[in-house]
């Protein structure tokens, strides 16, 4: 048995005696995390452009990984989890692996952001949770998340995401806590709480906290991801509140943070670089705040890719001009420890051995990195899972129906002319699920699921994000009132961010909206189980929401429906 290999020792012995013994090859292979899937360890996935599990540890010497893909059931990921070890175990220091997650317990369904459960419990977004205003409800579905992860493996959990939601637009607010500093920050070390447990250890899942310093404030709302989305501004001069939710999660004890991919503008002192490569901004976390734990950049700001057919630049917003090997010495100076979405470690090897970056700036990472396995008991304990204990833990009946009730809870009654809550025994005309009745003529009441709308973007990647126009089609409003003067009638919005619901309220008997509910959920919510109240302003209308400046909560005209707002029944 090495020394790194034994149990019985002090973790910052075994982290210096595995840092002895590693080549530069093995230490650059630490600080890059990218995606993989869950098919066979020799196979490449064409989709995303991905190598093949084999190609990661053995010609790359990588060990950390972002878990992609919705397999069938809680064994099929286990099994797979445990072939990915016994690889990485075979290796000259048998370095465990750590996988990693995006969220994937609600309803969202993006590649970039945000899994389908799957085999999981299923709850509502985390901006339902939000609406619950109920922490330990919060640290309940984190404690659940975290004992289903567990099981199958995924030991880093890549959120949780707390933005500020200061900008209506944006196609990324339900995965926040909506547009409130301080119920972001309670909520969201309830979060942390959950998933690491009174003490980091085994039985924790590590969270990695984003988008630091806080990624609300996108010009026009629009996305990051994209070129179109880089500039993040501030033209309310509220940098500082955005920060304020970190600063709540960094004291629950959260063990690493992702900076974000936008590019600020105008702020004095720091430059109009991305935050993954901005010096200043991570010094700030450092050096202000304290954080003495995990950088990882967001995915992709070093090379360009291909996904779902279509080109994807390398986000390098500020930086474009730049080298492969001059943005990762970029990202390195600027204090990152790892970077996301990338699996280049020959371009760190190369810079070293040029003499651009020191070895000890590299071991200084790879030691953060190493000791968040040994904590996790990655080489003891914890390197296999139980398959069978898997299957019966992942989606028990118990976590789901935690997660049902959850989902009824979190719906937010708007309005209501005493049609709620709901008798028994009515003819339901209903679309977005099945009713009793097919026609409205023939009903008691309508209930119609609505999404919020948005602007169709695409093709490919882009598709997936909700971005533009808060407002519903005219054609759409003309159809939904003309139900509503036939019969009374229910809308029920699925918020994935705000929504014009102006033109709609005064017509029907109730509205309530929703952050991810399923038909019974929704029914039971409507018979009197709803207790949400809204994570953000409803704005009046899209001219309020123009007028209103990026990174200031609250900031719409006389909203439609204030933060706070939801009916009893």
């Amino acid at each position: 048995m090495r020394e790194y290999e034994d149990p019985t020792r002090p973790v910052d012995e075994r982290v210096e005696n595995l840092l002895g013994r590693m080549t530069l090859e093995e230490k650059a292979g630490q600080l890059f995390q990218h995606m993989i899937t869950s098919g066979p360890l020799d196979e490449s996935d064409a989709v995303f452009g991905l190598p093949s599990a084999k190609e990661y540890v053995h010609g790359k010497h990588m060990t950390h990984w972002n878990l992609l893909g919705v397999p069938g059931d809680a064994r099929e990921i286990a099994e797979w989890h445990n072939r990915l070890q016994a690889l990485c175990h075979e290796t000259r220091l048998g370095i465990p692996a750590t996988i990693a997650t995006d969220p994937r317990h609600a309803f969202t369904d993006n590649p970039g952001t945000a899994l389908l459960s799957g085999p999981f419990s299923q709850w509502p977004e985390t901006l339902g949770l939000a609406a619950t205003r109920d922490e330990a409800l919060m640290e309940q579905h984190a404690d659940i998340a975290r004992q289903e992860y567990l099981a199958v493996g995924l030991r880093t959990a890549l959120h949780p995401q707390v933005d500020l939601a200061t900008e209506p637009r944006w196609a990324r607010a339900n995965g926040t806590f909506g547009e409130d500093a301080w119920l972001t920050g309670q909520m969201g070390a309830a979060y942390v709480r959950g998933f690491q447990g009174p003490e980091f250890g085994p039985d924790s899942v590590s969270t990695m906290t984003k988008h630091f310093p806080g990624g609300g404030p996108q010009k026009d709302g629009e996305d990051p991801h994209f070129a179109y989305g880089r500039e993040q501004v501030y033209p309310g001069g509220r940098f500082a509140e955005h920060l304020e939710p970190f600063t709540a999660l960094l004291a629950a004890g959260t063990r690493q943070m992702m900076p974000y991919y936008g590019m600020p503008v105008g702020l004095e002192g720091i430059p109009e670089v991305g935050f993954g490569f901005n010096k200043p901004v991570l010094d700030l976390l450092r050096d202000e705040l304290g954080f003495d734990g995990i950088i990882c950049t967001d995915w992709g700001l070093v090379t360009d890719a291909e996904v779902f057919g279509q080109p994807f630049p390398a986000r390098a917003w500020g930086v474009e001009h730049l080298s492969v090997e001059d943005r990762v010495a970029l990202i390195l100076d600027a204090g990152a420890d790892q970077l996301g979405g990338e699996a280049c470690p020959e371009v760190v090897v190369a810079l070293v051995e040029q003499g651009r970056i020191a070895e000890a700036r590299i071991d200084a990472s790879v030691r953060r990195l190493l000791r968040e396995k040994f904590l996790l008991g990655l080489f003891d304990e914890r390197r296999f899972v139980d398959v069978d204990a898997a299957a019966r833990i992942v989606g028990s009946d118990e976590f789901r129906a935690a997660g049902v009730s959850a989902q009824a809870a979190a719906v937010t009654v708007l309005t209501n002319d005493g049609i709620l809550p709901l008798a028994p025994g009515l003819r339901i005309y209903a679309e977005g699920f099945e009713g009793t009745v097919d026609d409205p003529a023939d009903a008691d009441v309508a209930i119609l699921r609505l999404q919020a709308p948005y602007e169709q973007r695409g093709p490919g990647f882009e598709s997936f994000f909700h971005a533009g126009s808060l407002d519903f089609p005219a054609a759409e409003i003309e159809r939904i009132n003309t139900i509503s003067a036939q019969v009374p009638t229910i809308l029920d919005v699925y918020l994935d961010r705000p929504a014009i619901l102006t033109p709609l309220v005064e017509g029907a008997a109730a509205v309530v909206v929703n952050f991810g509910a399923g038909t019974g959920p929704l029914l039971d919510a409507l018979r009197g189980a709803a207790r949400g109240r809204l994570p953000f302003d409803l704005p009046r209308s899209m001219a309020a929401v123009e007028a209103s400046r990026e990174d200031v909560p609250f900031d719409t005209a006389d909203p439609l429906f204030r933060f706070g707002h939801g009916l009893t029944l």
